[in-house]
């Protein structure tokens, strides 16, 4: 029986690490997350891959994809569209600690990032996660379970309550801020329903779909980066919002470092489509 019970409130995907998300009304589960989350990223000349930490700005990168292509429209450039069916193009990579093989994405997204990142010096191409290619999250994490991810920041899904959200905007605009978004947070999922940060405390959540339930093991508090601290609609950058949750998000558990969020690995469904107003049944851990 469950602990406690919420809906979804909200989808995304990011196709493009660190680029603009994508607000869906359904997502298919796939063993690495939501189907086409963290499928590409930008990498640099040696391999590197790039984020908002070196250039928010890319927060305006927007993709959209149809069945045939992936499209990427930023502020002052034309659009570009790339072949989903294209030839693989091996490129090694390098993310976070991992370094993997991706596909090349050609040379013509290539000068589109140049012209639109437009950094001296640099030169960047966009690779997709090679089907050859493994990347298992932090086993001490996972309790030596192979759980497999692509482009993320180590992990198949983020998971957020909405509550979590609105307990930072009361206390942002008591001290005179303005509300944010939960674009600055990037999760996958967005439940509605539970208390404020209650992901911290499960274990499991079991989403229930059309077709049978969703199975996801919450196994590690998300650490903030200063990447929230920058507004998706201007890429500027400001302090309040880490500054904000240093006050009351500093867990022990990631040696003191901010958590909003909890990151999850599959454990059963895959296949099943999550959608809006599905019911989430959360397990409370016990330490």
């Amino acid at each position: 029986m469950a602990d406690c019970s919420g809906v979804i409130r909200q989808l995304f995907i990011y196709p493009i690490k660190s680029c603009a998300g994508i607000e869906v009304t359904h997502a298919q589960l796939t063993p690495t997350g939501l189907s086409m989350d963290r499928e590409w990223m930008i990498v640099d000349q040696e391999g590197m891959f790039l984020t908002q930490r070196q250039i928010p700005h890319m927060v305006w990168i927007t993709p959209s994809l149809s069945s045939t292509a992936l499209t990427l429209t930023a502020p002052g450039v034309s659009s570009i569209s790339i072949a989903l069916d294209q030839a693989e193009n091996p490129r090694t990579v390098t993310v976070w600690r991992d370094t993997l093989q991706g596909d090349d994405q050609g040379d013509a997204v290539a000068t589109w990032l140049d012209a639109y990142l437009a950094v001296p010096g640099k030169h960047y191409r966009l690779v997709r996660f090679s089907k050859k290619a493994r990347r298992l999250s932090a086993l001490d994490w996972t309790k030596g379970v192979e759980a497999v991810n692509k482009f993320s920041d180590g992990f198949a899904v983020l998971v957020v309550t909405q509550r979590a959200l609105t307990e930072l905007n009361e206390r942002l605009m008591q001290q005179g801020h303005e509300a944010v978004s939960m674009l600055r947070f990037r999760p996958n999922i967005v439940l509605d329903g539970l208390d404020a940060h209650l992901e911290d405390h499960l274990n499991a959540l079991a989403i229930e779909t059309e077709t049978g339930a969703v199975e996801l093991s919450l196994v590690k508090p998300c650490p903030r980066c200063p990447v929230p601290n920058i507004d998706p609609i201007t890429a500027i950058s400001s302090p309040e919002v880490i500054d904000t949750l240093q006050g009351y998000r500093s867990l022990p558990r990631i040696d003191g470092g901010i958590g909003f969020g909890m990151n999850a690995i599959v454990k059963g469904g895959i296949g099943h489509t999550l959608a809006l107003k599905q019911i989430a049944n959360g397990t409370l851990a016990f330490d």
